[in-house]
């Protein structure tokens, strides 16, 4: 692979040279700039060798770097030739500053504008115009130098039902419209590929871990839609499912579309859609109103038939998650101390026992002893998976994809007898998880200002953990879905009732072990005697907290309490799906934990 990744960089060298470029940037993006992307458009992993979801490369005339976060600090060095590329912070070091670093003034670095968005262009150009002639390119030479590129996987329109849904897609349009006409815009560009499939209820399979179609979209002020997508796609009852106002347009019919918005004020969200497309707005006459993708607040909010959906494709999931558990469980007790792999396997066959699952919500992470330490781990990127260590923990964080909604769970389980410091760590991890669950917080709260809540009882101990505390989640879309999280990095965006978001605090010794509790929990209205809207979540998640994990001295009464009053839940809604050996562990690990 090393020859290979080596030739790859000699003819993009070639192209520089025969081009007159001084560099050229690759990211880890397609022109949806989503967080998965198809394998035809992983144009990074073909000039890098690097598999990871987050990254980009800077290929000069005489030198390259790979640019990764704290993720994939390890993996990078096992998959990227370290005699070709140079290993950077993608944080630390943004490889902008980097090519600055390296190459004279006035270098010319080309960018194809469409993998990048409007936001980071502009921030970039302004950083580097003293320095650099950042300069957008028409065609991407790995396009045309990638041979063998897999064809993209275009899938057929699902069509999604009211009884799913809850809302149809003329009524979404209406509302939409209505907030441009509130922004004074005349038409919306939508680019996020979740924000398109919830508009018009369509899903698809053209990526994997997310059901959507690879397409475009402009919405007008008038509620009406242009949908740029292969028309052979769609059933034929398409037009009567999505109401009137949908004009299907081939997906080469894009730029006339955007060229056809000549003088009028187009919506754009900087932060989510490519460069190009505004690019190509502004030398066609447009008026550019910088404003968040219309759609990702409403979509946030769910319906009440979302939440029922959500609500009960957790007790399907609850019931394959906790058949692993048991199964897991009596493995370890007959001396099979199974790989990772293998694990995560078993794992998906027992979610697809409910025939209406359909995918993963994303890549399982099944981290055995040490690797738990690794909080985005993928044994897929390990020369060989690790097996369970005994005496330590076993962490498994997974999610499925269902019609009624998405799922997204971790749990860490005790193999053997672990140490004491991993009983307090887990204990402390409890705490946390379990004073985010229980807040109150009057509307208008941020998850920014939640944070706290989830770390305290680590921070307490010199502990804390460097993620976010939760993010947003979709109902059949994406298991990382937006405006809204919970980080200790200010976010604007106020929790909304119907809101879904993980809590899914933890802590992590490297090379020793790794603890994460994770629960989705949707934002509901608690009833108060003020006259103040208060909030609160409610757990979706239906599936044991091994208890053995449990240092109960650490506990107090309110979070026995919560604890209790949870597994009790877990084991009303899963008891009818078990019998046998399953039941007898469902009933002992929901057992009341009592001092």
């Amino acid at each position: 692979m090393q020859a290979v990744i080596s030739q790859r960089v000699e003819q993009i060298r070639q192209w520089l040279a025969e081009n007159q470029y001084d560099a050229l940037l690759i990211p880890h993006e397609d022109e949806y700039l989503g967080e998965y992307i198809p394998a035809h458009n992983e144009r990074l992993h073909w000039a890098t060798g690097f598999t990871g979801s987050a990254g980009m490369a800077v290929i000069t005339q005489d030198k390259a770097a790979v640019f990764v976060d704290g993720r994939y600090v390890v993996q990078v060095r096992k998959q990227v030739p370290g005699d070709v590329f140079e290993y950077r912070h993608l944080i630390d070091e943004p490889p902008i500053s980097w090519a600055q670093e390296n190459l004279t003034a006035g270098s010319k670095v080309a960018v194809d504008a469409r993998l990048h968005s409007s936001a980071w262009l502009a921030r970039t150009c302004e950083n580097v115009a003293d320095k650099l002639n950042v300069i957008s390119i028409d065609t991407n030479p790995i396009d045309t130098l990638w041979h063998d590129r897999p064809a993209p996987t275009l899938s057929n329109a699902k069509l999604m039902g009211l009884d799913f849904v809850g809302q149809s897609s003329a009524d979404k349009r209406a509302l939409i419209a209505a907030e441009l006409k509130k922004q004074e815009a005349e038409a919306a560009l939508l680019t996020q590929l979740d924000s398109i499939a919830w508009l018009l209820n369509v899903r698809g399979s053209d990526v994997p871990s997310l059901p959507i179609l690879l397409s475009t979209a402009i919405i007008h002020a008038d509620a009406s839609v242009d949908f740029y997508i292969d028309p052979s796609r769609l059933p034929e009852d398409f037009a009567a499912h999505v109401g009137e106002g949908v004009r299907v347009e081939a997906p080469e019919a894009l730029e006339a579309g955007l060229q056809a918005l000549t003088a009028r004020k187009v919506l754009v969200d900087p932060a989510t859609s490519n460069a190009w497309a505004s690019q190509v707005l502004l030398a066609s006459g447009a008026e550019l109103i910088d404003a968040a993708d219309p759609c990702l607040l409403p979509k946030a909010a769910k319906n009440p038939t979302e939440i029922a959906g959500m609500k009960a494709c957790h007790i399907r999931d609850g019931v394959a998650i906790t058949k692993f558990l048991a199964w897991v469980d009596r493995q370890v007790a007959a001396g099979n101390l199974l790989d990772e792999g293998t694990l995560s396997d078993r794992l998906w066959q027992f979610r697809i026992e409910d025939s209406s699952c359909t995918d993963v919500s994303f890549d399982t992470i099944s981290a055995a002893g040490g690797n738990a330490a690794m909080c985005h781990y993928n044994h897929q990127n390990q020369p060989q998976p690790s097996v369970l260590e005994m005496d330590n923990v076993y962490l498994v964080d997974s999610g499925g994809q269902y019609p009624d909604g998405t799922t997204d769970i971790t749990r860490t389980i005790a193999i053997g007898q672990p140490s004491d410091e991993v009983k307090t760590a887990f204990t402390l991890v409890l705490k946390g998880h379990i004073a985010l669950a229980s807040a109150r917080f009057p509307k208008g709260t941020t998850g920014s200002q939640l944070d706290a809540l989830a770390r305290q009882h680590l921070w307490a101990h010199g502990f804390d953990y460097d993620h976010g505390t939760g993010h947003g989640v979709g109902h059949f879309l994406s298991v990382h879905e937006g405006p809204q999280r919970i980080a200790k990095v200010h976010n604007p965006t106020a929790l909304l009732a119907g809101m879904v978001l993980s809590n899914e605090p933890g802590y992590y010794r490297a090379d020793a072990f790794g603890i994460r509790i994770e629960n989705l929990e949707l934002v509901v209205e608690v009833p108060t005697q003020g006259d103040m809207t208060v909030l609160g979540f409610e757990s979706l998640t239906r599936a044991p907290i091994d208890q053995r994990l449990i240092d109960i001295s650490l506990m107090n009464d309110v979070e026995l309490a919560w604890l209790n009053k949870y597994h009790q839940t877990v084991l009303d809604v899963l008891r009818p799906s078990f019998e046998g050996e399953d039941l007898a562990w469902l009933e002992q690990a929901t057992k009341p934990l009592n001092r």
